[in-house]
């Protein structure tokens, strides 16, 4: 088994996880609403915080596995050539973006708010654990695009 392959059936993984925990904890928002007459407290800012997670780490899930939604007008009608080039230029602005965006940006906001000791309202955890998904989803879509450029100049050699 590769890095890749251990990295994807890892997020695979933890995304089915959070994403049941989120189902389970919405279902309990709604029961505890509708049903009992009394809404929990911590129910609607878990779902907040587990939707930040799930959305960035499944960007990177797909990210690794090139299914993006994507405008590829552009590309489906270039020659090889130019393709590869396209590719390897929209990889390098994405590796780009999730370094400086994602892996300083969020790593500052994640100093931040564990330095400042901010803390979530209902929950009462630092927020700092939430913000964290934002440097760790950076690197995986930093090495998923690292090495389809890595592939795609492989390829491109073959031929």
């Amino acid at each position: 088994m590769t890095v890749r392959n251990f990295i994807d059936k890892s997020l695979e993984w933890i995304l089915v996880f959070l994403m049941s925990i989120l189902v389970v904890d919405v279902l309990w928002q709604v029961i505890s609403r509708y049903i009992m007459n009394s809404p929990s407290s911590f129910t609607d800012e878990l779902a907040g915080f587990l939707l930040i997670w799930v959305g960035l780490l499944g960007a990177a899930y797909v990210a690794g596995k090139r299914e993006h939604l994507a405008i590829d007008l552009l590309i489906q009608k270039s020659s090889p050539q130019r393709k590869f080039k396209l590719e390897m230029i929209i990889s390098a602005i994405i590796v780009v973006f999730a370094i400086t965006v994602m892996i300083i940006g969020g790593s500052w906001l994640v100093y931040t708010r564990f330095y400042l000791s901010v803390k979530s309202a209902a929950l009462g955890m630092p927020l700092g654990i939430v913000y964290l998904v934002l440097p760790l989803s950076g690197v995986l879509i930093a090495y998923f695009d690292v090495d389809n450029m890595y592939n795609m100049v492989k390829e491109n050699r073959k031929k």
